[in-house]
Order: structure tokens, then C-alpha cells, then sequence
């Protein structure tokens, strides 16, 4: 699959897939970086792919709807105008000739759905899950959004992770006081630090990499579980317990 990142804002991608002159852009924040780069490569707009109701998801849909056409899919949700195809848990959809599987993942926001792609083992999952870290829940529960991670964290190992912000040294940063002897974290501080130093994404992630260095998903980590007890913040042992007091710590910083 033939992906290409689109900075948007101070810190959006916006996810593009290209494939025989036809391109389908994931959560299009900002129109005017998409036109620019359809227009560069001489592409045709075929899809919007929306993760979730955020205006800096969202924001160019009309814009790029109007002056191209294409079909939009994404959430069942009427805080997002010009949906022309409504997704929920479970269902396959079509675009650019592969196959998505539909999940749904609230916790962020109720409305987040993530899209899968089992073939190239390929992950969209918006402002769900991010390099070292997930999205702040916003309208959700710290139980609601530990069970959507789970969910993502059950895909294959090498599934690559397509989140939508570039937070990533930020949050290994902050992964670090809560496994600080962590040396697959340490590790990948560097690389990652090589590959900002370099002006490139650190994204994609994958799910097995995650799982080594992410702490919102290692809530079954005993030195997580020791640190949460040193810092004061520890409620209980348990997968929810875990996560909410690892995001309750990085939500006060």
C-alpha cells in the first residue's frame, strides 16, 4: 500500500494512499495541503476516510468534497457533515480496492472508529493510539478507551500503526518516568530522535513495537505496576486500573 504523510497544522498527518492516479486521504483536517498535493502528482480524489468528529479531522471535507466529488465514509455521528457512508463495528469496506475492517473505538471521542486493513496489515486509527502514548479521553471513560487499546493491541505484531499527530517524542518522554528502565523504550527515544533530527515522521509504529514501549498499553508491566506505587498513584492492578493511573498522570502534565 503506497502511503504517503501530509503535514497539516502544527502537528496533523494526514494519511494519503495512492494507487493507479486515484488517492484516498484520511482525516483531511486542512483541504489545502491535499489539493496541493492531488495537483502535484496529478491525482484524482476517490475517498475521504474519517476517524472521528475533531475539526482538525474533519475540517476539509466540504472543501474537497465540492471541488472533487468523492465519497466520504466515517462514523455515524451528525456533528459531521457530508458523510455519505456510515461505518460501525465490524463492517468491511472498499476503498482504492482494499478491504477495511471497521473498528469501533470510543474513548477519545464516542464516535472513533479505526480501519484495518488485514492483507498489508495496515492500521488507521486516528487519535487512538499514538507513538508511546494514546489520545486524552475526552468523552469517553479511562475503562472505555483501556478497551478500545485492547482491541488494537490484539492485531497482528506487524501491523503498522497510522495514527494522526507527531507526538511522538513527547510521549516517550513522558513513557520514560513511568518505565524508566525500559531499554526497548530507551532505544527507540534514539531512533526516533534520529528520525525528527532528520525531518522525517516517526510513524508508522507498528502494534509490536507498541507493545514494548508504549505505556498505555503495557498495563500488565510489573515495573509500570512498582512505578504507579512510588509516584503515589497506584489504584489497583487491574488492565483499567493501570491505564487510568498512567493517563491520569500524564493528563496533569
Amino acid at each position: 500500500m503506497n502511503i504517503i504523510p501530509i503535514s497539516a497544522f502544527s502537528d496533523n498527518y494526514i494519511w494519503m494512499i495512492v494507487r493507479e492516479g486515484r488517492a484516498a486521504v484520511v482525516d483531511p483536517g486542512d483541504p489545502a495541503p491535499v489539493r496541493a498535493i492531488l495537483e502535484e502528482k496529478g491525482l484524482a480524489l476517490d475517498t475521504i476516510i474519517i476517524t472521528h468528529h475533531h475539526f482538525d479531522h474533519t475540517g476539509g471535507i466540504a472543501a474537497l468534497k465540492s471541488a472533487t466529488g468523492c465519497r466520504v465514509i466515517g462514523p455515524d455521528n451528525p456533528k459531521i457533515a457530508n458523510i455519505d457512508e456510515t461505518m460501525t463495528e465490524g463492517v468491511q469496506v472498499t476503498v482504492l480496492g482494499y478491504r477495511f475492517e471497521v473498528m469501533e473505538v470510543p474513548g477519545h471521542t464516542l464516535d472513533h472508529i479505526a480501519y484495518y486493513n488485514v492483507e498489508d496489515a495496515t492500521l488507521f486509527c486516528g487519535d487512538t493510539l499514538f507513538v508511546g502514548g494514546c489520545g486524552r479521553v475526552f468523552e469517553g471513560t479511562f475503562p472505555m478507551m483501556q478497551q478500545s487499546l485492547a482491541k488494537l493491541s490484539e492485531l497482528p505484531n506487524e501491523t503498522e500503526v497510522y495514527c494522526t499527530h507527531e507526538y511522538t517524542m513527547a510521549n516517550l518522554s513522558f513513557a520514560r518516568k513511568v518505565e524508566p528502565m525500559n531499554t526497548d523504550l530507551v532505544a527507540h527515544i534514539a531512533t526516533c530522535a534520529q528520525r525528527r533530527e532528520d525531518d522525517l515522521p516517526t510513524i508508522p509504529s507498528t502494534i509490536g513495537q507498541e507493545l514494548l514501549i508504549n505505556p498505555f498499553l503495557r498495563w500488565q508491566s510489573l515495573a509500570i505496576i512498582d512505578q504507579l506505587k512510588q509516584e503515589g498513584r497506584h489504584t489497583g492492578d487491574s488492565p483499567a486500573d493501570v491505564f487510568g493511573a498512567v493517563r491520569g498522570w500524564k493528563d496533569e502534565g
